[in-house]
Formats: structure tokens, C-alpha cells, sequence
């Protein structure tokens, strides 16, 4: 049987994710975890793995980030158990989310990941996703990896300013 504490991390991460309708990293998760001292950083670890394993949160992988989402499954379970988790617990959640959600969605609305396709070339898939729709689904191809890697690491800042251009170039009439 597992204990209460770990069950109560769990509770906590589908209670955040369920709050959210966009997928959080482990950073993200992690983070408010820690800041309001609930536990340590392995115990979080674990606790997601688990979730992970039970089918609980979905998990994907983009570049040096890891992404997570409630699963029905996962939702269900939370509903189950909901009366574990103390009022202050959720509140803290909340006000957490209230106060960070824009920030949090940024993080994640801009991913950008490369992958070697041969021997001299990288592919560079770019996306803006809003409301869990892609915005700009952008594939390239590029001769090597550090151009790939450039392209990763200028697109958050510079996405806006390419769906523009892009936007005003393609509609334009001749």
C-alpha cells in the first residue's frame, strides 16, 4: 500500500494539471512543488514516474523539455480522491496558477526541436500552439547541427515577428 504523502504528490501534480489546458514541464511542475516546500525533488520525481506508469499524466518530449498532461483516466482518479487534498493545498494551487498561468503558457506554446535526418542534414520542426491549436506548424531543413540548434534557440523570441511577417507577406495582393 503506498502512503499517504505519496499519494498526496500525486493528487497535487493531476490537481495542477487538471487546472491548466495546456501541458506543463517537469520544471514547471517541479518548481511550484518546491517553492512551497511540499517535498523534495526525488519525491516529485517519483511520484510523476509513477503517474507516468499508471497512465495518470501523458508525457512528451521536446528537445531538452519534458512536457505533461492529465490523462481521463487521471482526471477520474482526481475526482476519486479530491477530498484528500487539504482546501489549503488547492488554494495555494490555485492562487499559483492565477498568478503564473500566462508565464507558464508562454513556456510552452513556442516549442522548437531538430533531429538528424542523414548524414549532413538536421530537420527543425517550429510551432506556436494556442488553445492547444498550432498557430505556425514550421518544418525546415538545414545543413548543420548548430544552425539547427540556432534556429531552436532564437524561435521563442523571434516566433511572433516570423507569423507576422508571414501573415502580411502571403496575404498581400499582387
Amino acid at each position: 500500500m503506498q502512503s499517504d504523502t505519496s499519494m498526496l504528490y500525486k493528487l497535487m501534480i493531476l490537481y495542477i494539471l487538471s487546472r491548466v489546458n495546456f501541458p506543463l514541464s517537469n520544471a514547471q511542475l517541479t518548481s511550484f512543488i518546491l517553492e512551497k516546500e511540499y517535498t523534495n525533488y526525488f519525491n516529485i520525481q517519483r511520484a510523476i514516474s509513477e503517474l507516468t506508469d499508471e497512465a495518470f499524466i501523458t508525457v512528451k518530449t521536446i528537445r531538452n523539455s519534458t512536457l505533461y498532461r492529465i490523462t481521463d483516466s487521471g482526471r477520474e482518479t482526481l475526482l476519486f480522491f479530491d477530498n484528500m487534498m487539504s482546501p489549503g493545498i488547492k488554494e495555494d494551487i490555485e492562487k499559483y496558477l492565477l498568478e503564473n498561468k500566462y508565464e507558464l503558457q508562454e513556456e510552452v506554446s513556442t516549442p522548437a526541436e531538430f533531429y538528424q535526418m542523414k548524414k549532413g542534414e538536421f530537420s527543425v520542426h517550429l510551432s506556436v500552439i494556442e488553445r492547444e491549436t498550432h498557430i505556425i506548424d514550421l518544418s525546415l531543413t538545414v545543413p548543420t547541427e548548430e544552425d539547427a540548434s540556432k534556429l531552436c534557440s532564437n524561435w521563442k523570441e523571434k516566433s511572433s515577428e516570423v507569423y507576422a511577417y508571414l501573415m502580411s507577406s502571403l496575404l498581400e495582393s499582387k
